[in-house]
């Protein structure tokens, strides 16, 4: 409370400063710089209260850069502005000060002090020009075509900046003539680079960011994380097999990743995806065993076999040898892509997220079963019809009858 009261206290003592030094500042000299009031506007100009108790003439094509306006649309009593005395008569009483110069000197000072400094300004594209195109600084400034980043747009056209407020950094700047020569490609690059900067000083391994998918290629997507783009590895966007990126992503896509690595001094950024989802074989533990029976869908055809899809996430590997029990000498002689298939597991290894199936192996058991079920049957069978002596008697009569007769034939 005492704290808040104090800061009251010293803006309070700044403001009767300020008064004072308004009052006391006399006289009036050609040349000054000085901040008013506006007390009364008319369409011939204002009345502007510049302290003292003295109050200057604003004539209406004194008040904008741009030319004469009418003054009620931009001036309203009231409004603090700051203006150039172009006269100060004591003994005629006579004041008339110019908003115009006073912009066009304040602006000329923002502009030396920003080339001094590096400083990047903003100012919006006006019109387009030969050459390159024009925009407001207070005062006119020049952006050569060579100067122009259109990076972001498919058609390098200037006319897509028009309206727009872009960064500049000066080129040239020359009071006497006017003359203001600006680059919009390097202050993008500076921005761009500090932007860099930034976003490597708060990255971390591990870090969870948002982004956008800014491109897709053959080995992954560029992501743009805030300015600066990371690589997701296609091995990192899914835990499944992917042949290409756009099989999960497009571009534009708002995306959450995490950082896998950050090289700040080669500005490289690695990014995942898949880490932020569930890893399938952790479960995959659980749920599978050697000598277990699976279904799935036949995924890729390679030369030393087939990848079968268990679930999302799992893919199991059944090698050319066990595809079938005949030898086959490409796995498209047996399955295609996209079928579904029946497999027994014969290797396990969820550690090394490694699981080989085969239909052979299946084939031959189920074969076996079939075996041993039909030998059960024939005992079932036997033992609902037992044998006797007097079966076995007549079934040796009946062959011996038949085989003379046969040799009776014969003679």
């Amino acid at each position: 409370m005492e704290k808040q009261e104090e800061i009251e206290k010293e803006k309070k003592n700044e403001n009767e400063i300020e008064i004072d030094l308004r009052e006391t500042i006399r006289p009036l000299q050609r040349g000054m710089i000085v901040k008013g009031t506006v007390v009364q506007v008319d369409e011939n100009g204002a009345m502007v209260d510049v302290g003292g108790k003295a109050e200057g003439l604003l004539p209406a094509d004194e008040i904008s850069l741009k030319g004469r306006v009418e003054p009620r649309e931009v001036l309203s009593v009231g409004d603090e502005v700051r203006v150039f005395v172009l006269k100060a008569d004591a003994e005629e009483s006579e004041i008339i000060v110019s908003k115009k110069r006073a912009d066009f000197e304040l602006t000329w000072q923002k502009l030396e002090n920003a080339q001094r400094k590096g400083e990047i300004l903003n100012a919006m594209v006006v019109d387009r020009v030969k050459g390159g195109v024009l925009v407001d600084l207070g005062v006119q400034g020049f952006v050569p075509y060579s100067h122009l980043d259109l990076s972001q747009y498919k058609k390098k056209n200037p006319n897509y900046l028009i309206g727009q407020s872009i960064p500049l950094k000066i080129l040239e700047l020359d009071r006497s003539r006017g003359k203001v020569v600006l680059s919009h490609k390097i202050a993008v690059e500076e921005e761009r680079q500090k932007r860099k900067e930034e976003i490597f000083s708060n990255l971390s391994e591990g870090k969870v960011v948002q982004g956008v998918v800014k491109r897709l290629t053959d080995f992954g997507a560029f992501v743009d994380i805030g300015g600066i783009e990371g690589l997701l590895h296609i091995s990192d966007i899914s835990w499944s097999y992917i042949k290409h990126p756009k099989e999960v992503l497009k571009k534009g896509q708002k995306i959450e990743v995490v950082i896998l690595k950050a090289d700040k001094e080669k500005e490289r950024i690695s990014l995942g995806l898949k880490q932020l989802l569930p890893d399938p074989w952790r479960e995959a533990e659980k749920k599978y065993r050697e000598g277990d029976v699976v279904q799935g869908r036949v995924v890729r055809l390679v030369p030393t076999g087939a990848f079968v899809r268990l679930e999302e996430g799992i893919d199991a590997f059944i090698p050319l040898s066990h595809i079938s029990d005949r030898k086959v000498s490409k796995p498209e002689d047996v399955v295609r892509k996209g079928a579904k298939v029946e497999a027994k597991v014969i290797d396990f290894q969820p550690s090394a997220r490694r699981m080989h199936l085969s239909i052979k192996e299946l084939k031959r058991e189920r074969e076996r079963q079939r075996e041993k079920q039909k030998a059960q049957e024939y005992l079932k069978q036997q033992k609902r019809t037992p044998t006797t002596i007097g079966d076995i008697a007549g079934d040796v009569l009946k062959k011996l009858k038949e085989g003379k007769e046969e040799e009776e034939k014969s003679d």
